[in-house]
């Protein structure tokens, strides 16, 4: 049996009497926080209209029991302050109890934002405690039984003066990441942990291959990649491999056999100009790739490295039969500790380098990601416990490989977890994909508006049925298009947001659970956002300008804490200094959390132009152009705007367009007056009209600014 209760943080506990603020609190947790609370009067404070069951009633009805309740409903909340000041008295403790919600799992606050807002307005200290629930937010790797039932992570002191929903839910969040980063299988090692996943589940998961719809069981998938594992430890001795394939059954073979051959898998971009596949090979240092024959007659353009540093696995593996049987036999047979000796994998685990991707180089040359073991596995764990998929499930893999969210998501994610994968090269060709989707009964499609745009014109709605989610991510989901693609499909398309360098997930919206009776709902999706925050991360907000902290509700920069979070750029101490400053990363996006925890993105700084001293947002030029064009937000993008030298206030705005006729002035003169008329500053108004045949996407779906920005100059 494991440790029941862990304490985090009792050091943050003052001497002086102050007000608790779990994020969730149920009976159990609350006769463990009396023991925790030994020796200090407790006095219970709860919402008079609270849902609480029998038990907790029962308890709160004892003699020996302080209990006190208060309305959202009254509008002096300083004057219900002052009466409980004075349970506050020689240490005394008034902790607030929540009492019964409807929630998803995972979820830190079961707390209206009704009654964050009441209890903050109250002018008392206040201690956040984060209430995790471990078996809920677990691993495959782990063992349950090994992890404590509940961990209490008690953030510091906010002080009456600075109390805030916001303060509460920041530091909520960093108490909650402190739990998650001392979770031991954080220490282990990605291969061993795959090899456990295919191991455990090889039997009755499978990957079906969409391009020539054949299907093999993980137990085959990893005797092959341990075979061919062997072959790559002999072809090169260098510490990367680089890998040239679409999703499917080679690419999936391929990149787990590097890792088991000891190796770090490298998934090159090949869609990506000349210079920025040179550059990631020169910057991994890659004397191998492993590749297709198929695929590279696919794309002759593709700046292929000379035949010999070629490794073709359709022609090796078939010459590997009889190994491949072996080791059937000996993964069905052996236990993992054996079979990992047999491997000779070395120690490496935790923060050492585990993968290499590269930045999608949309506003520069790429840049290299290396993800630690610690990195992946952490986002495997954040994200697949919000997503509440089972072994008979199935995802839908088609995103590049070297897409960070191709990568954790439809590799190591269904290896680990056991889920089944449906693979298939193109995320473009929509109508073959939902064919994939109504065959195989897919539950859960990752895409990016962009490739959902595809959905919309070719595919019919008994198509997609099967889906239980529909992820997207890469660039912003407009909201016209998640109305559209509802109606049509009868599911809502869910934003997440998450960037190479954090592994990539760090938030998402989900569906909201049903209401029961009268508990209050804790919704789980607002539109605009990009969803509440994975367990384990924590935020900051600075001001862009001058660098100085900010309320997390308050537009700025963010930053990330958190286990998925990269250490450094490849090589590259300078951009590394950059963005990582005492632990925290600074993500270069724009953007404010609200008082129910959801993250808005109102920008990326590199997506900004400062005219006349003001910082203005291209994402919310193009909303704005886009309504006043009334321009169809479900087929392709017909507009970019990027900023251009402008000699009177340093920068002015441009707009990228498919659509202008031969008047272009006036038309951009017309669109000007528009946009005021919508309530558009003046300084926000496009200045130029650029006639472009289209715009620049990247394969990822997001949009090219550096191809953009090229178009413009």
């Amino acid at each position: 049996m494991g440790i029941k209760r862990q304490i985090l943080g009792k050091e943050n506990i003052p001497s002086d009497g102050v007000l608790v603020i779990p994020g969730r609190l149920d009976f159990s947790e609350m006769l463990h926080l009396e023991k925790a609370f030994a020796g200090r009067n407790i006095t219970w404070l709860c919402e008079e209209n609270v849902t609480l069951n029998d038990t907790v009633k029962k308890f709160l009805e004892r003699s020996n029991v302080t209990a006190v309740s208060f309305s959202v409903d009254d509008t002096a909340p300083i004057e219900i302050g002052k009466k409980l000041t004075g349970k506050l008295a020689h240490g005394g403790l008034l902790v607030f109890i929540c009492g019964c919600v409807c929630s998803t799992r995972g979820d830190n606050c079961h707390i209206p934002a009704d009654n964050l807002k009441q209890l903050c307005a109250l002018g008392l200290p206040i201690l956040p405690i984060s209430v995790t629930h471990p078996k809920d937010i677990s691993s495959a790797s782990e063992n349950i039984s090994n992890l404590p039932d509940t961990v209490f992570s008690i953030a510091p002191l906010i002080l009456a003066k600075d109390a805030s929903v916001a303060a509460w839910r920041q530091a909520l969040l960093l108490a909650e990441e402190f739990a998650f980063s001392q979770r031991s299988f954080l220490n282990g090692s990605l291969p061993i942990t795959l090899l456990t996943g295919l191991k455990k589940y090889g039997s009755s998961t499978k990957l079906y291959d969409g391009t020539d719809d054949s299907e093999l069981g993980f137990d085959k998938i990893l005797a092959t990649a341990i075979t061919f594992a062997e072959e790559l430890k002999r072809e090169t001795k260098k510490k990367r491999v680089g890998i040239i394939l679409p999703p499917g059954k080679g690419g999936m073979i391929a990149n787990l056999a590097v890792l088991f051959a000891g190796k770090v898998p490298v998934n090159i971009n090949f869609t990506a100009s000349h210079d920025s596949i040179g550059s990631a090979i020169k910057q991994a240092n890659l004397d191998k790739f492993i590749t297709a024959t198929p695929f590279l007659l696919k794309v002759p353009s593709y700046p292929w490295p000379p035949k010999k540093d070629l490794i073709f696995i359709e022609r090796r593996l078939p010459k590997l039969k009889k190994k491949i049987i072996r080791w059937l036999i000996l993964t069905k047979t052996l236990p993992v500790y054996a079979i990992t000796k047999m491997l000779g994998l070395d120690n490496s685990s935790g923060d050492d380098e585990a993968v290499l991707l590269f930045t999608s180089g949309s506003s520069g040359e790429p840049k290299g990601v290396p993800l630690s073991h610690k990195n992946v596995l952490a986002n495997v764990c954040q994200f697949g416990s919000r997503i509440n998929l089972d072994h008979h499930d199935k995802v839908l893999g088609c995103l590049p490989l070297f897409h960070s969210f191709g990568s954790t998501v439809t590799l190591w994610y269904p290896c680990i977890e056991g889920i089944n994968l449906v693979t298939y090269p193109s995320p473009l060709e929509s109508k073959r994909l939902a064919e994939l989707v109504e065959m195989h009964q897919v539950n859960m499609l990752l895409a990016t508006p962009t490739f959902l745009r595809g959905y919309m014109r070719r595919v019919k709605p008994e198509q997609l049925r099967s889906l239980n989610y529909v992820v997207t991510g890469a660039e912003k989901l407009p909201l016209s298009l998640a109305k559209s693609f509802e109606e049509k499909f009868n599911i809502r398309p869910m934003e997440g947001y998450g960037l190479t360098e954090t592994s990539p997930a760090t938030n998402l919206n989900l569906s909201t659970p049903v209401p029961d009776g009268r508990k209050p709902v804790i919704g789980a999706n607002r539109s605009g956002s990009v969803g509440k925050f994975l367990p384990g991360m924590a935020v900051k907000i600075t001001n862009p300008a001058t660098g100085a902290p900010s309320p997390i509700n308050v537009q700025g920069t963010i930053w990330l804490r958190g286990a998925n979070i990269f250490t450094g750029y490849l090589n590259n101490k300078q951009k590394t200094d950059e963005v990582i400053k005492d632990g925290w990363f600074n993500t270069g996006d724009i953007g404010r959390i609200d008082d129910d925890g959801f993250l808005y993105i109102e920008g990326r700084l590199s997506r900004f132009s400062k005219i006349a001293g003001e910082m203005v947002p291209h994402e919310a030029v193009e909303a704005a152009v886009t309504k006043a064009l009334d321009l169809d937000a479900e087929t392709e993008r017909k507009i970019a705007v990027v900023g251009i030298p402008d000699k009177q206030k340093g920068e002015a705005i441009a707009l990228l367009t498919t659509i202008c006729g031969e008047a272009l002035e006036q038309e951009c003169i017309d669109l000007r007056y528009k946009l005021m008329d919508k309530g558009l500053p003046s300084l926000w108004c496009p200045k130029r009209f650029i006639p472009v045949d289209t715009i620049p996407i990247l394969a990822s779906g997001k949009l090219d600014i550096k191809a953009c920005q090229q178009l413009a100059e």
